[in-house]
Order: structure tokens, then C-alpha cells, then sequence
């Protein structure tokens, strides 16, 4: 089974699901807190791939879902650099296997990729967060 370096949003009901889901296909799952990386233009810019440039971005966060920010108005720089700025604009989980990296958490490509058994939560992760309070500030970096 994979060794999973998992970036999450601590607090988040989604990302803590994913992890129990994977964990409970067998994986190792190490997870760090996507909000307090040292995010890098250069570092993200790999999880997404082929993915269009609007899929880049977490639907949830607040300046997204208010319509603030249009993730398909902008350039993959722009858009890197916005990430960079404010890491709750990167979509999630963030995923590494040995130097594979993805983001976002698809059930049936994660399947695909490692694998899922069918022990997935009673409530499958959703593309989109559901808290209605505030997230938990994260962790203070040491």
C-alpha cells in the first residue's frame, strides 16, 4: 500500500473522512497542515497537472463561494500567485505519493491511482465543505 503525504485544512469534516477512508485501505497516511506550508509557485503548481485552471481552486473558500474571485478569470500564474498568498484558495487534499501529486480527492481516481476499498465513510466526501461555523485558526509555526 502507498505512503500518502496528505495536505488538509485541519478541522475539516472532508479531509478528515478521506483520511479514515484511505487509512482504512491499507495506506499510510501522513498529514500536515496545507494552510501553514511554505507554499511556493514553483512547489504547488505540480499537484495540479492537467487539471484546467479553475479546477485549481477550492470551491468552499470564502472569497470563491461569494464570487469574490472568479478561478476561471485567471492565468496559471496569477492564480499560482494568489495561492502563494492565501493558501485557502488551493483546492484539497493536496496528495504526494513518492512523487506522484494530485489534488482534490475523487473517489474513483484515487481508486485508480492506489486504491479504495469499500470502507469509504457513511457520508462520501464532498467537492464542497458544509461547516457553517469558522474553520479553527491553524497551528502557530515554531
Amino acid at each position: 500500500m502507498a505512503t500518502i503525504v496528505f495536505y488538509e485544512k485541519p478541522g475539516c469534516s472532508n479531509n478528515t473522512k478521506q483520511k479514515v477512508w484511505l487509512a482504512a485501505s491499507g495506506h499510510t497516511v501522513l498529514a500536515k497542515n496545507l494552510l501553514i506550508e511554505k507554499w511556493t509557485a514553483e512547489k504547488l503548481r505540480p499537484f495540479f497537472g492537467e487539471l484546467p485552471i479553475e479546477q485549481w481552486f477550492n470551491p468552499a473558500a470564502p472569497a470563491v463561494k461569494s464570487g469574490e474571485i472568479d478561478p476561471a478569470a485567471y492565468s496559471a500564474e496569477e492564480a499560482l500567485a494568489m495561492m502563494v498568498a492565501q493558501p485557502l484558495l488551493i483546492r484539497r487534499p493536496l496528495m504526494d505519493v513518492d512523487g506522484e501529486l494530485r489534488a482534490g480527492f475523487d473517489a474513483g481516481e484515487v481508486d485508480a491511482w492506489i486504491g479504495l476499498n469499500d470502507s469509504q465513510p457513511k457520508d462520501e466526501p464532498s467537492a464542497v465543505c458544509r461547516r457553517t461555523e469558522p474553520c479553527p485558526a491553524p497551528e502557530a509555526v515554531t
